[in-house]
């Protein structure tokens, strides 16, 4: 079967194209379709869907040979939402993708952050678009986020790369699931179930804050936190980091709460 009879699949992420989680997906992905592995040049964890005026917008065409097969690999100065919008409108001008994948990153995307997240923030961009989207994310410890390590192991969210994206290619997603969001515990196994999960409305990545007074620079970071007696039972936080199963949220562009206008327009009426 020739490239162009092939499914066609975008790939891109946040932890840039050195990524060890990017190379796993893209392997995980080539025996579905013809992968086009569009990134950020650098790392771009936490850019949401940002599309920032300041990016330099330089563009790296290279082949990178990942456990001895060659990738023409596409770099974009940019966030990666902005990685995504290179990839649909100039790598892929003239194909249009069956379905675009972001991941495998570096870290839980779960819970009310999920805004913040560029991995989600890749998917919603092509979501826009109107093309299949799946976003997908491994269990991590905090200190791994940024690392790029290669001590991680990808094989597990792989496999479920795989698994969700041969499913998004054969079926149409239903209406007003616009991103499946698909995150991996730290410990799974192609074994552990998957459960469809609702976002949880809680705060899991808490902002921490270190004020360095010689120098004036305060040093903002994070860490994650559960309050195990409020978290939703059906919630993507408690199916990952309480119940250790394969959380499957799908996401809606629609971002409009779900309220009676009636009942809204009469309490601001009064």
């Amino acid at each position: 079967m020739t490239e162009n009879k092939r499914p066609q699949i975008l790939l891109s992420n946040d932890d840039s194209i050195n990524s060890p989680g990017l190379w796993a997906a893209a392997e995980a992905l080539s025996s579905l379709g013809y992968v086009h592995v569009v990134a950020p040049s650098v790392q771009q964890t936490s850019m949401g869907r940002a599309l920032p005026r300041d990016a330099d917008g330089t563009r790296i065409t290279q082949n990178l040979v990942v456990n001895g097969q060659t990738w023409e690999v596409h770099g974009y100065g940019g966030s990666p939402a902005q990685a995504v919008l290179h990839g649909l409108l100039s790598v892929m001008a003239d194909i249009k993708p069956d379905l675009v994948v972001a991941g495998i990153n570096y870290g839980e995307n779960v819970a009310s952050g999920v805004t913040i997240s560029g991995t989600v923030g890749a998917a919603l961009e092509a979501a826009s678009f109107g093309y299949p989207a799946l976003a997908v994310s491994l269990q991590t410890e905090t200190s791994e986020h940024f690392s790029l390590s290669d001590k991680v192991d990808f094989s597990t969210a792989a496999w479920f790369t795989h698994y969700f994206a041969e499913k998004m290619l054969r079926f149409e997603m239903p209406f007003d699931v616009d991103v499946l969001k698909v995150d991996v515990p730290a410990k799974a196994s192609p074994d552990t179930p998957w459960i469809v999960t609702r976002q949880s409305r809680q705060r899991y990545f808490e902002v921490t804050s270190t004020f360095d007074p010689e120098t004036g620079v305060e040093t903002v970071g994070y860490e994650g936190r559960v309050d195990e007696a409020t978290v939703e039972s059906d919630s993507d936080l408690k199916t990952v980091l309480i119940n250790g199963l394969v959380s499957v949220t799908p996401i809606s562009l629609d971002l409009t709460s779900r309220v009676d206008f009636g009942s809204l327009r009469r309490l601001l009426e009064s």
